[in-house]
């Protein structure tokens, strides 16, 4: 649970949209990866203080059986150490083979569970597409690559222990053949002959726990892909504030690049005034969810800056950060043990204005309901994400299509009361109806990652190819 605890806040305190600076330091493993480091290489690095001292156990006993050879006749430890010192060679050897095989293997159980993981998260992609069949065998395509760590590392233990065991058999016959000799020059009593083939079998055992010491490779393995998330750069210290202020959000030359340096968003300029509201258009892939991750510190530039009154986001503390940008998301994720901690601290004003009351004075626990025992709809999950922002009452209100499974009807009341519960701050709403944009005083339209145009959803409405734009978008968030 330590480990594991560890890993857990050190994974959360990552963003979820890591800038070009911090990809340069590493590349930043995907939700699958982390999952299955989470799961199987903290297991296995859990492990190692276990395997350690099972390996540790087996070399003291050796020792000690050196040291009685030792005291029997310095020529007896002479030859055990002659004969054993290429037996620790391959020892070695083995160990740095098969950690790396296990790092393999982890490696493509972690592309194996990326893959998976971004399957599911576009599933109905896949399925509108008719694509099962071509996406089933891109997810299983790092097989071969676990097949062969696999055997890999079953042939450098089968290699091993054959030559283990030829060893074992030469450094026990060396041994009993210096004894012989000893005991033939009378000096080394004949008894001793047994003692001496005793402690050098005792001695060999060392090498005789190959599975133990294949339980040390595994161990450093899993604790090597611990480590690799353990560096990674989280977000910067920041430890500004916020001073008093209306709420205004700037975009001050802002752009995103990729992997290659190449700029895939921006460069924008966008002033949002305090108490204004824009929506964010665009079709699917344009860029409209990176742009609210700006917003609020989620994903940081890599050229400009955001600011909210005046202060750098990247500035602030994740705290203040908090204070100063909430968010309602397409799938809200509940945290907590019971929906009321889940919800922090939303009151009744809250959950009537998100009409999330109603379903929730249904609930036979209410507010006490588990998490784990809910069975919300995504129009349900929504109003309660929503209910969870405004009781936070941030300046700023960032909602990235946070009522896009909610039917017509319910929207138009929700936003309704979302805006005068809103009143007065900032808001930045992505959208994909034409209805929200009508209702913000200007409208960003996003195509490839570029701005095409900033103005009221009104004059927006002339060009055909924004119509085009809002029709598609609509069509692609549709649910399947």
């Amino acid at each position: 649970m330590g480990l594991r605890g560890a890993l857990v806040r050190r994974v959360l305190g990552l963003r979820p949209f890591p800038s070009a600076v911090e990809r340069s330091c590493g590349e930043r493993p995907g939700p699958g990866d982390l999952t299955a480091r989470l799961v199987g290489a903290a297991a296995d690095a859990g492990a190692a203080r276990a395997a350690r001292l099972g390996a540790a156990t087996a070399l003291v006993t050796s020792a000690g059986a050196v040291l009685g050879l030792g005291l029997l006749s310095p020529w007896l430890a002479a030859a055990f150490f002659a004969g054993v010192l290429p037996g620790v060679v391959l020892v070695r050897l083995f160990m740095r083979t098969a950690e790396d095989v296990f790092v393999r293997y982890q490696e493509a159980q972690g592309r194996l569970a990326d893959r998976l993981a971004d399957a599911l998260a576009g599933v109905r992609t896949v399925r509108a597409a008719g694509a099962q069949r071509r996406e089933a065998a891109r997810v299983l395509g790092v097989l071969p690559e676990l097949g062969d760590a696999g055997r890999a590392l079953w042939r450098a233990q089968r290699r091993t222990v054959g030559q283990v065991t030829l060893l074992v058999a030469a450094v026990e016959l060396t041994v009993l053949g210096t004894a012989g000799q000893l005991v033939a020059a009378g000096r080394l009593p004949a008894g001793a002959f047994a003692a001496a083939a005793g402690w050098a079998a005792l001695g060999l055992g060392f090498f005789e726990q190959v599975e133990a010491l294949v339980g040390v490779a595994h161990a450093r393995a899993g604790l090597a892909r611990v480590r690799e998330v353990d560096e990674l750069p989280g977000p910067g210290p920041g430890g500004r504030e916020l001073p008093d202020g209306p709420g205004e959000l700037v975009f001050r030359s802002v752009l995103v690049r990729d992997d290659g340096g190449a700029v895939v968003f921006g460069p924008l300029e966008l002033v949002v005034p305090g108490g204004a509201t824009v929506a964010v258009v665009g079709r699917s892939g344009s860029g409209k969810s990176l742009l609210a991750a700006l917003a609020g510190g989620l994903r940081l530039p890599d050229g400009g800056e955001v600011l909210v009154d005046g202060v750098p986001v990247a500035a602030l503390s994740v705290a203040e950060r908090r204070r100063a940008v909430g968010y309602a998301f397409e799938r809200p994720l509940l945290i907590g043990p019971s929906l009321d901690e889940a919800l922090e601290g939303a009151d009744q004003a809250a959950l009537a204005a998100a009409r999330a009351d109603g379903f929730l004075s249904r609930l036979p626990h209410g507010g006490r309901t588990p998490v784990g025992e809910l069975r919300l709809s995504g129009g349900e999950l929504q109003r309660l994400g929503l209910a969870r922002l405004l009781a936070g009452n941030a300046r700023v209100v960032v909602l990235d299509d946070a009522t896009s499974s909610l039917d017509a009807a319910t929207e138009h009341q929700v936003d309704r009361a979302l805006h005068e519960s809103t009143r007065g701050r900032t808001r930045l709403v992505v959208t994909h109806r034409a209805a929200v944009a009508a209702r913000a005083e200007r409208v960003v339209w996003l195509d490839g990652g570029r701005v095409r145009a900033i103005s009221t959803h009104a004059e927006l409405l002339a060009d055909p190819a924004y119509r085009t734009t809002l029709a598609g978008a609509a069509l692609e968030a549709r649910p399947r």
